[in-house]
């Protein structure tokens, strides 16, 4: 894979969906924040272990059952080496970010938040990053404060270092935004929050497709992902935890697999990581998640972040040359993501026309609500591209933009 790196046209064929035509058109797919494409072998991944493993994990002793719980335990191992956590068990498998914040949210956040105390949120955050903690602070009789941004779409440090009090024993942040593209310090942010004894918890559902993610390094608490955020299949992902955090907790749904012994009267549960993991799991997602990171692995993230670096300052190159179009975020440190404006064009509409171009884009609020509400705004167009864009796809962009222009005003 590395000697096709630069092989752009290479890279593309690796990836079915990307040689269809929409509207007549050929496919241009920018809507990389929403979910990435799947290569060729994460699908082959999903259909070889439904044609020739299928069986659940850890519970019988035939040999389908030990081949699949291999497999499915060495997929952790490659999750543990890609984020780089100390251990193995500090890998929890869930459906995504979502549900791994609602898992900090239902076990470390039910044991640990008390009336009175303070979990501290950013104005980038997504939805999934607000309501569970909202609702815990409803139950809770605790307060969810909300750190402002900056004009440019970057964090406010100072107003962040100021909101951390003696009350604050929760920071619950994005790593990068996925509505403006802002990249966050989150290692700083990390120590600042640590030093005040808060606990750090890192969205991390946008970073792991775009950069190399050291949960030991950035020393967060918790670290979220998900799946099809990284080239691999939906309804996967998971939860980053300290062992010693993760060890604390208690047990967040009841069922099989998270039980160590079970009686009418009493259940003591399961070690690490399986304490965490009711139910029977979502094997074959799980090893196409270890197919993708597979080939992420190979293509190179050094060679990603270089080549969306490329494409993220060649559109917005392209689009601030037209005076009609307004970018909303321009942080210093961006992902490879541009949400803009066509004039007082409402999003829905320009995207409308756009896809009729075989342009797929983003419209709307990015399920960051309170962030738009903040910014005025009824919502953006975004257009988020991955390694796998090419600057003419960012040339078609353009002429569906003029007609945009043209029908509108």
């Amino acid at each position: 894979m590395q000697t096709i790196a630069s092989d752009i046209d290479k890279i593309r064929s690796d990836f079915p969906i990307l040689s269809r035509k929409v509207h007549n058109k050929p496919l241009v797919y920018f809507d990389n924040a929403a979910t990435t494409q799947k290569p060729q072998v994460v699908i082959d991944a999903i259909v070889n272990y439904y044609t020739d493993l299928n069986s659940n994990v850890h519970r019988g002793v035939h040999y389908l059952s030990q081949q699949a719980t291999t497999a499915f335990e060495d997929v952790r191992t490659k999750i543990q080496k890609f984020v780089n956590a100390k251990y193995r068990h500090e890998i929890i498998y869930t459906r995504g970010c979502t549900e791994s914040i609602n898992l900090v949210a239902g076990s470390w956040g039910k044991a640990n938040i008390k009336a009175g105390d303070e979990i501290l949120i950013s104005a980038l955050e997504h939805h999934s990053n607000i309501v569970p903690w909202q609702m815990l602070c409803e139950e809770k009789d605790a307060k969810l404060k909300v750190c402002p941004i900056l004009e440019d779409g970057s964090l406010d440090m100072s107003a962040l270092s100021a909101l951390m009090t003696p009350a604050t024993k929760l920071l619950a942040i994005t790593h990068i935004s996925n509505t403006l593209g802002t990249v966050n310090p989150v290692k700083e942010i990390t120590r600042m929050a640590h030093e005040k004894g808060i606990v750090v918890l890192i969205d991390g559902a946008q970073a792991l497709s775009h950069m190399k993610v050291d949960v030991q390094d950035i020393d967060c608490d918790f670290y979220t992902f998900s799946a099809h955020k990284v080239y691999g299949p939906m309804g996967i992902g998971g939860l980053y935890g300290k062992e010693e955090i993760l060890n604390a907790m208690p047990p967040w749904q009841g069922g099989g697999e998270m039980i160590k012994n079970v009686t009418f009267e009493k259940t003591t549960y399961n070690e690490l990581p399986f304490k965490f993991e009711a139910g029977t799991p979502n094997v074959g997602d799980v090893l196409g998640f270890g197919a993708a990171l597979d080939y992420v692995t190979a293509i190179g993230l050094d060679f990603i972040a270089a080549r969306e670096h490329e494409l993220l300052e060649y559109a917005t190159e392209k689009l601030t040359a037209d005076p009609l179009i307004r970018i909303i975020g321009r942080a210093p440190e961006k992902a490879s993501l541009i949400s803009f404006m066509i004039g007082n064009i409402h999003p829905y509409d320009a995207g409308t026309i756009i896809d009729q171009f075989g342009v797929a884009v983003r419209t709307g609020t990015h399920c960051t609500q309170p962030l738009m509400d903040s910014l005025g705004i009824p919502g953006t167009i975004r257009a988020s591209f991955a390694f796998y864009n090419t600057r003419e796809e960012i040339d078609k962009l353009m002429e569906a933009i003029v007609k945009v222009e043209q029908l509108f005003l």
